[in-house]
């Protein structure tokens, strides 16, 4: 379905187009958050396809590694706050090998985690005319298969078995040659392709390649403005998209575990949390999981500079390491879009209002209602409910449905013009208090 933002109503394809700015100075249900989307390196797994994790998920078949180990580091992270993770691995690599007499064992993917798979041949106890196939990764038994030959056996979640003929005994054939190759910014490109193909609320880009985050920078605001899907990316060290769609993180966190996680790596959490963010929640003081200190401390005029510039950065605080500010780049502000459209809270309220209403209009309404007084009442009516909503878990205020929406016949017969003027909430960030002593 089109979608984007409008100059004129001159657009072709049946599709809502939305635009968003501020003022100068029951079906309307609002959409589920918390799906991240993130393309990495790793040493397992089905490559260069969408892998969706839920949190909570056994990722052991998928990604070679229970989520408790260190290769593992960045899904992880991104499931302290994301209820799913769209995983992309860039990566396909070299599959490890090993053969057994005539039974040949090839990993079931690329990598070096291949390198830690071992197949063992033994004769059954109560048959001696069969054997026990048993697959060990990292001396983990993970598969066994009870056969007569080598054509009996079925590939499993590490090993696909190939040969003809008998089956020779084996105390352990250690698979080897598995290498994790190579990325390029081609398979970015490539993933970016897919991706979009997929919902998810933000993206993260692990990676210092001025270039690829131009490119992402791209990918998003296309989406925003031309294909009317409000996301965000999130970049480390990139202020000057100035683009509420994209986040720039400034530096990183220090784990209770001695892992340092720096501003690249730190992508994934913020673009996890931004996903799982509720439409009513700022992300300001939030706390990093696990973490004890920023791997880079600012003092205070740095702090505030990096604000200004539009950067998100972690700080020191009581112990624990917090968002300073839940902020995006945009910093050049008009009169028509100003301050507000730089707080990320703002923005997943106004995200949340274009996407619901494209999806309410686009699920119950085209082609299906009337272009005259009475279908137009119809869908004000859904809108109105939806706003009313919104304010009861103030993520609005001061909506007064009968001054601040309109929904009217648009200048062809089969479209309609929306106005809806609305003013977000935002968090409590700064106190000032004056204390008179008498």
């Amino acid at each position: 379905m089109a979608g984007g933002t409008f100059t004129t109503q001159n657009k072709v394809r049946p599709g809502v187009y939305i635009n968003l700015a501020g003022e100068k100075q029951s079906v309307g249900s609002m959409g589920e958050r918390g799906t991240v989307a993130a393309a990495l390196a790793l040493n397992w797994g089905k490559s260069r396809s969408v892998l969706t994790i839920h949190a909570g998920e056994d990722v052991r078949s998928l990604l070679g590694y229970d989520l408790s180990a260190p290769e593992l580091l960045l899904v992880r992270e991104a499931l302290k706050k994301a209820k799913t993770l769209l995983l992309y691995r860039l990566n396909e690599g070299t599959k490890a090998t090993a053969a057994i007499g005539s039974l040949t064992l090839t990993a079931k993917f690329g990598g070096v985690r291949g390198n830690d798979i071992t197949v063992a041949v033994k004769q059954n106890v109560d048959d001696e005319e069969l054997f026990d196939v048993i697959t060990y990764v990292a001396e983990a038994a993970v598969d066994s298969q009870t056969v007569a030959a080598i054509a009996a056996l079925k590939g499993n979640a590490f090993v696909d078995f190939s040969g003809t003929g008998t089956l020779t005994l084996s105390a352990g054939a250690p698979l080897v040659g598995g290498a994790n190759g190579t990325v390029t910014n081609q398979e970015h490109t490539d993933y970016l392709t897919q991706i979009e193909l997929q919902d998810f609320n933000t993206i993260a880009l692990v990676s210092a390649d001025v270039a690829l985050k131009s490119v992402y920078t791209a990918f998003a605001r296309r989406l925003r403005e031309e294909e009317g899907r409000k996301i965000q990316v999130v970049l480390a060290n990139y202020p000057s998209a100035d683009h509420e769609g994209v986040i720039s993180v400034k530096n990183g966190v220090k784990l209770l575990d001695g892992t340092v996680i720096d501003a690249q790596k730190a992508t994934v959490w913020v673009a996890a949390a931004t996903a799982g963010a509720s439409i009513n929640q700022s992300l300001t003081y939030e706390a990093y999981e696990d973490a004890v200190d920023a791997d880079i401390r600012y003092t205070n005029s740095q702090t505030v500079a990096a604000l200004q510039a539009g950067e998100l950065l972690f700080t020191a605080s009581g112990g624990k390491v917090i968002v300073e500010q839940d902020i995006n780049t945009f910093t050049g502000y008009t009169p028509e879009k100003g301050k507000a459209f730089s707080k990320n809270r703002v923005i997943r309220v106004l995200d949340g209002i274009a996407n619901d209403f494209k999806h309410i209009f686009e699920s119950f309404y085209i082609g299906k209602v009337d272009n005259n007084a009475d279908g137009r009442s119809l869908f004000r009516n859904e809108c109105t409910k939806y706003l009313n909503n919104l304010q009861s878990l103030n993520a609005i205020q001061n909506f007064n449905s009968q001054t601040d929406l309109s929904v009217v016949a648009g200048t062809d017969t089969d479209s309609i013009v929306i106005n809806v003027h609305i003013q977000p909430v935002d968090s409590v960030e700064k106190v000032y208090m004056k204390v008179t002593v008498k």
